[in-house]
């Protein structure tokens, strides 16, 4: 028995026991999936005979297992990952030991204008892009090379390049012979236009070595106070320890005492 996982876990698993399960966007689904681009009534899964099949049920924005749009009666296995508009399932058997979910790309191009609107190409290594049927992304437009462009992955990054086309490359409408792309950009190349879809990047800030560096304000010294007066300021002068001053001269003490002796002997001989 397989299980349906919510790549994004916005919901719980779900067994699939039923002999026939609709999947949408309506409140009356048997499995109702929200999201951009889902139908009310999207796809259906039949089980017979032990095996599961996948329908698409007129949908606008189409079925899809594993990157490639389906119609009716697409049998599925453990490991396949569904997308219904932008809502991405995975299935898997849990009586299987072992048994890995195929991880959907982390980069992929999604049809937004021209021939097989809607459809996405998964991105794992690189893709070629135009007119021609050997390229991976073919379109039948007249404005596009035979060998247009191609996208490519550098460390994890998605980068775009101009084969030589006689018409070139709009990025977001500026036109580029090379660029990195980044999720929610678009491509545009004769009638064809492409959404990029993939995970949220931010350029490193460089480091600038001259760049002033502020310190806390708790990690300043403390400045030193300065007297203030009206009308100036007046800088503050360094204490001096004063120095001792010198005692009374000895001699004149010792005279005085003796003085004063004197006089008090003769006032007792006197008497």
């Amino acid at each position: 028995m397989l299980k349906l996982h919510f790549c994004d876990q916005s919901q719980p698993e779900r067994w699939l026991t039923e002999d026939s399960l609709t999947l949408g966007s309506a409140a009356d689904a048997a499995l109702r999936v929200q999201g951009g681009g889902v139908s009310a009534e999207h796809a259906r899964i039949e089980q017979e005979g032990g095996h599961y099949y996948l329908s698409d049920c007129g949908s606008e924005k189409g079925t899809y297992v594993n990157g490639e749009r389906i119609g009716s009666r697409y049998q599925l296995r453990a490991g396949d990952v569904l997308r219904l508009g932008m809502v991405e399932l995975a299935l898997s058997d849990p009586n299987k030991r072992e048994q890995p979910i195929k991880q959907p790309a982390l980069w992929s191009l999604q049809v937004m204008k021209g021939a097989e609107q809607g459809k996405k190409f998964p991105l794992k290594g690189s893709l070629t892009f135009g007119r021609s049927v050997k390229c991976d992304m073919s379109f039948d437009d007249p404005q596009l090379s035979r060998r247009h462009a191609e996208f490519f992955l550098r460390d994890g990054l998605l980068e775009v390049k101009d084969l030589g086309s006689a018409n070139g490359i709009l990025l977001n409408q500026k036109k580029v012979a090379t660029a990195a792309l980044q999720s929610g950009d678009l491509v545009q190349m004769g009638e064809v236009l492409l959404l990029v879809i993939g995970p949220k990047t931010q350029a490193q800030q460089a480091v600038d070595e001259d760049a002033t560096l502020f310190m806390k304000a708790s990690e300043l010294p403390k400045p030193i106070a300065k007297p203030v007066t009206a009308g100036r300021v007046e800088v503050a002068q360094p204490q001096t320890v004063a120095e001792p001053q010198a005692g009374l001269p000895l001699l004149p003490l010792v005279l005085a005492v003796v003085g004063v002796g004197a006089l008090l002997a003769w006032w007792l001989l006197a008497a």
